[in-house]
């Protein structure tokens, strides 16, 4: 299961775990998509890896759920 960091990594830009606007590598390195579309270049500085759009969680699962970061 992701882990679903509630914030991005380089600007500290909210990023609700049940909303669309995060960008995740493999490592699952988290940046909102104005950083991750913008100077990131679509890269995750820490590893390198692709940022690719990170799935939503169903709001109605956030309570069972909770995200972790």
């Amino acid at each position: 299961m992701l882990k679903m960091k509630s914030a991005c990594e380089r600007c500290a830009a909210a990023l609700p775990a049940d909303q669309p606007g995060a960008r995740i590598c493999s490592f699952e390195c988290t940046f909102c998509e104005p950083c991750a579309g913008g100077e990131l270049a679509g890269a995750c500085p820490n590893c390198g890896g692709v940022l690719l759009p990170r799935p939503t969680r169903a709001a109605a699962l956030l309570d069972r759920f909770p995200p972790q970061g």
